[in-house]
C-alpha cells in the first residue's frame, strides 16, 4: 500500500482544491457549492488511490483504471440532479459542468498529478469568473419576449420606447391585446444585454399604468 502520509496529502490537496471551486459557486448561491464539490473532490481522490492501492495481492493484474471510469460516468446522476428548468430557461449546466471537472481533479490528486490538478482547479475558477463578467455584457442572441399588464392610457407606449432606448434594448415585434374592462395586454419581442433585464423589468414597473412586467427567453 502507498505511504500513509502521502494518502493523506491527497486526501487534504483535494479537499482545498475542491472547496476553491466550490466557494465560487457557493458565491453565486447554486444548488451544489462548497461542500458538495469538496465531498465530490475528496471523494473521487479516495477511489483513485483504492484503485491504485488497496489490491496488492493482484499485483501488475489489477486495473486501477476501473473505479476511476465509473467515477467518470456515475458523476452525471450527480451533476443531472442540480440541472433546473424554469420556464424557457435551463439552469444549472456550469454547475454541473464543475462538478465533473472536480471529480476530474479527485482522480488526479489521487493519482498523484499534482500539477495536472492545480492547473485545472485554477482555469476552472478563472473560467467560472471571469468569463461571468464577460457574459454578461455580451449581447444576447435569443428575443426576449415582456409581456405587460396595462391600462390603456396616452403616451404610455412613448414611455416603454424611452426605457428600451435608455437601456439599449431595440424593438422586434409588437402586439397589443386589448379588453373590455380598459387594460391591454401588450408582448414586446425586444434584444439586448443581458445585463440590462433586472434593470429594465424594475425601470417598466415604473411607468405609471403598468401594472404587471414578466421578462423571459424565446
Amino acid at each position: 500500500m502507498g505511504n500513509d502520509w502521502q494518502i493523506i496529502a491527497r486526501l487534504i490537496i483535494a479537499c482545498i482544491l475542491g472547496g476553491f471551486i466550490g466557494l465560487e459557486r457557493e458565491s453565486h448561491g447554486r444548488p451544489a457549492g462548497l461542500r458538495t464539490h469538496i465531498l465530490v473532490c475528496v471523494g473521487s481522490t479516495l477511489i483513485m488511490v483504492v484503485s491504485a492501492y488497496a489490491f496488492p495481492e493482484f499485483g501488475l493484474a489489477r486495473d486501477p483504471a476501473r473505479l476511476a471510469a465509473q467515477v467518470v460516468s456515475g458523476i452525471g446522476f450527480l451533476g443531472a440532479g442540480t440541472i433546473m428548468r424554469e420556464g424557457a430557461n435551463i439552469r444549472g449546466l456550469t454547475t454541473a459542468a464543475s462538478l465533473w471537472v472536480v471529480a476530474g481533479i479527485g482522480l488526479a490528486v489521487g493519482s498523484g498529478f499534482y500539477i495536472p490538478a492545480v492547473i485545472t482547479a485554477v482555469l476552472a475558477v478563472g473560467t467560472l469568473t471571469l468569463l461571468d463578467k464577460a457574459e454578461r455584457n455580451i449581447v444576447t442572441s435569443k428575443t426576449l419576449i415582456i409581456e405587460f399588464r396595462i391600462v390603456d392610457q396616452p403616451g404610455q407606449l412613448g414611455a416603454i420606447a424611452v426605457v428600451l432606448g435608455k437601456l439599449h434594448f431595440s424593438i422586434r415585434d409588437v402586439n397589443i391585446e386589448p379588453d373590455d374592462h380598459g387594460e391591454a395586454n401588450l408582448t414586446l419581442q425586444v434584444v439586448g444585454r443581458s445585463t440590462g433585464l433586472e434593470q429594465l423589468a424594475e425601470e417598466l414597473k415604473k411607468i405609471e399604468g403598468i401594472l404587471k412586467v414578466r421578462v423571459r427567453s424565446t
